[in-house]
């Protein structure tokens, strides 16, 4: 039946005799392949727009932070402000050896000037290992490194936006910059990756090394806060007691006050949008198949009324000495044939719509790099499923009404009216 001209040409003209009919079934069936190609498009392109938010920040990674006490402890009431100390960081690093890093941090606004130009942002004091932390990519020049810490050097690291703005466009590298009355030499330019902030975006901040920080600002051995990142197969969750242990012991805190010391578990943010895209995948998947559900049902309802009204010409036929298999494969094939077309229609333009949405939100995002990576597009191998699918489930839904068309006996449809 693939190569009967005959064949192609009849299912060609029982399709067309009613043009509306056959339009409405095959654009209920369009439309349908097209919603669950453009949801698990736009589904997986969302998802790709929410992990460029995190790309470059340690994803198992918790900031600690100093608060208040909230239980009596050696003669200090309750509500008890505390700070986190260099000893704290060292404890850690000691008495934790999942960590893979520990990174202090200070920060505080600021307003950076060169030569004539001003930019109000942020400056921060941050260890070498910070670079574990957020991964900034460094556009120029290199990043703070260990012999700076060593020697309280009054060096920066500028973040892109702050160079924009003082140098126009000339290269910093080697130039001062002063912040706060007192003079940096920028030894390297930065971008943030991902849109997770500590203590201001990298963007629009100066990082200094955090021992000149604790010097020019007299911070002593106190410090903001501190960023850790768990090694390879390490659960923050698991380690959240002992960090408690080890910062409690260094401070007037009872053994028992777990909320004086404030942990915010960056994998648990992670794992949280994990679920909520999963809920949205099933979501995605319910109304695309509700969607194709009710452009099958199209499919059958027109099948069954073809029969009914080809009953006489099938009867004939079945008197002329056609089998029941051929009558029945004449009727699959129309099914087929009216659910390949119009899936295949729908697949290409869900392609073509989210091949837009990709092109137009990375021209939009030229400047930054990750959105290079972003695809609403569908897999090959997901296109051809859905219309697959769509085929077999046409298919079946021409079953009944072919298996009807089979049934017809030559004196019963002769009689029919």
């Amino acid at each position: 039946m693939v190569f009967d001209i005959d064949n192609w040409k009849e299912i060609t003209a029982t399709l067309a005799r009613n043009k509306t009919r056959t339009f409405l079934t095959a654009f209920g069936i369009f439309w349908g392949t097209a919603m669950l190609a453009l949801l698990m498009g736009g589904g997986k392109g969302l998802r790709g727009l929410m992990e460029i938010n995190f790309t470059g920040f340690a994803s198992n990674s918790a900031i600690i932070s100093s608060g208040r006490t909230t239980m009596p402890y050696k003669g200090y009431k309750k509500g008890l402000w505390w700070n986190l100390t260099t000893t704290d960081v060292d404890n850690l690093r000691r008495a934790i050896p999942e960590l893979s890093a520990v990174s202090p941090m200070t920060s505080r606004s600021t307003t950076v000037s060169y030569s004539s130009s001003n930019f109000s942002g942020t400056l921060q004091g941050i260890e070498p290992n910070f670079q574990e932390v957020m991964n900034p990519v460094v556009r120029a020049g290199r990043f703070i490194n260990d012999s700076d810490i060593s020697k309280d050097s009054k060096v920066c690291v500028i973040g892109s936006n702050v160079a924009n703005i003082l140098f126009k466009g000339d290269d910093p590298i080697g130039k001062f910059v002063k912040a706060d009355n007192v003079y940096y030499r920028v030894v390297g330019v930065v971008k943030q990756r991902s849109e997770m902030s500590l203590g201001g975006r990298i963007d629009d901040s100066i990082l200094i090394p955090m021992s000149t920080a604790r010097r020019a600002y007299n911070l002593g051995n106190s410090v903001s806060y501190l960023t850790i990142v768990a090694k390879d197969n390490v659960k923050i969750s698991d380690l959240k007691q002992k960090i408690h242990r080890v910062i409690r012991a260094n401070h007037p805190i009872h053994p028992d006050d777990e909320n004086a010391v404030w942990i915010m578990d960056i994998s648990e943010v992670f794992e949280q949008i994990n679920t909520v895209f999963s809920g949205i995948d099933l979501l995605i998947l319910f109304v695309g198949l509700s969607s194709l559900i009710a452009g099958i049902i199209g499919v059958g309802n027109i099948m069954w009324i073809i029969v009914k009204e080809r009953t006489k010409e099938f009867g004939i036929r079945r008197a002329i000495g056609a089998k029941p298999r051929m009558v029945m494969e004449q009727i699959l094939s129309e099914s087929a044939i009216l659910t390949l077309v119009a899936g295949t229609a729908g697949i290409c333009f869900a392609v073509l719509i989210l091949g837009l949405s990709t092109y137009g939100i990375r021209t939009a995002n030229a400047d930054i790099p990750q959105f290079e990576a972003l695809d609403f597009q569908l897999s090959f191998g997901l296109a051809i499923g859905i219309t697959l699918t769509f085929l077999i489930l046409g298919m079946a839904a021409g079953t009944i009404p072919a298996l009807k068309a089979m049934r017809i006996k030559p004196i019963e449809a002769m009689n029919d009216k």
